[in-house]
């Protein structure tokens, strides 16, 4: 199996959110005391859950109508809905609904949703400095990417095993997550490299490194190293993007557009194979410029009506238990799950 398609984005897409929840946690922490873990879960599945659902079932609905009986079955529905979709996809035969399949990306963020803030209430309670947080978290890292080697190494794992288990990608996330918790460029202040330091060395040698890992190694680097050299060079991006947002290769992450697709991405996301494909049973005949250009739009549409009426107000609940769960501090450590 080749180097999946789009999967330098989806890394990009763990990685920012390893660093979004560990920010977020990281100052619900620091403004009360406690990481309410009960609350944590329940904001996740007010974001997750609701345009997930809605965009199976109906992905679902389409391929009963459009596509061969047989297409879609209930082992992987369930697998699906479930969130256990990406070790399905290993073992199983996968009839899931066509342009479902990024649900196996969905799976592993669950299951980082899951555990990780019991981890991160661990290193509060054992009152770990922020900079031993985030060397348990590389060395996490470095863990799974000696697991990936004895995998491909040593047991001779398909890629399939690779690219899709929670246990072989989520030091995606955990990059993200030592980010946060250490030299935050949100939160903390600059470090001792000037700003040169970061524009004109390591700005560079980031995204070189990004280049050449999609570009260059066969596929048992892509299925070993490629994954942790590249959550190496998104800490030196995300570190320049966030912590310095007017130099010139980040000024496009503030246009309209990029902030709407932004505002979007999640919806978009879920719905964008699965109207390129049905775009493609509609149109066969039509040329597939022509299909991805209506299965854009129609993307973007579904989307906004997707934020619009369901995002918009399980967002609203969000902040309600958002507010509810920072409280007050009163002296201590508090853990409430």
């Amino acid at each position: 199996m080749p180097v999946l398609a789009g999967d330098l984005g989806v890394t990009i897409f763990f990685f920012l959110s390893g660093f979004i929840i560990t920010t977020l946690l990281r100052l619900e922490f620091e403004k009360s005391g406690a990481v309410k873990i009960g609350y944590f879960w329940l904001r996740r599945a007010l974001r997750i859950l609701p345009p997930f659902f809605l965009v199976v079932a109906a992905a679902t609905l389409l391929a009963l109508v459009l596509y061969p009986p047989g297409t879609v079955d209930l082992p992987t529905m369930r697998a699906e809905l479930l969130f256990y979709a990406n070790y399905w996809g290993i073992c199983c035969l996968n009839r899931e609904a066509p342009g479902t399949g990024v649900v196996w990306s969905l799976a592993v963020e669950e299951h980082f949703y899951l555990l990780f803030p019991l981890l991160y209430t661990a290193m509060q309670r054992y009152r770990m400095t922020r900079r031993r947080q985030a060397l348990l978290l590389w060395g996490l890292c470095g863990v799974v990417l000696v697991w990936r080697c004895v995998l491909v190494l040593k047991l001779h794992a398909a890629s399939p095993r690779i690219f899709l288990a929670t246990d072989t990608r989520v030091d995606a996330i955990l990059f993200g997550c030592a980010l946060a918790v250490w030299n935050n460029p949100a939160l903390d202040p600059p470090g001792r490299f000037p700003p040169k330091f970061w524009k004109y060395l390591l700005l560079p040698a980031a995204l070189g490194t990004l280049v050449a890992s999609v570009l260059l190694g066969g596929l048992t680097f892509k299925t070993t190293w490629y994954f942790s050299l590249q959550g190496l060079a998104l800490t030196c991006l995300f570190q320049c993007a966030v912590r310095y947002p007017t130099w010139l290769p980040f000024r496009f992450l503030n246009w309209w557009p990029v902030i709407l697709v932004g505002t979007l991405s999640y919806s978009l996301y879920l719905v964008h194979d699965v109207l390129l494909r049905a775009a493609g049973q509609l149109w066969p005949n039509h040329h597939g410029g022509q299909r991805a250009i209506m299965a854009l739009g129609a993307s973007i549409a579904v989307a906004w009506m997707i934020h619009a009426f369901v995002e918009r107000p399980c967002a609203r609940l969000r902040k309600r238990f958002t507010r509810e769960g920072l409280g007050e501090r009163r002296g201590g450590l508090r853990v409430t799950v």
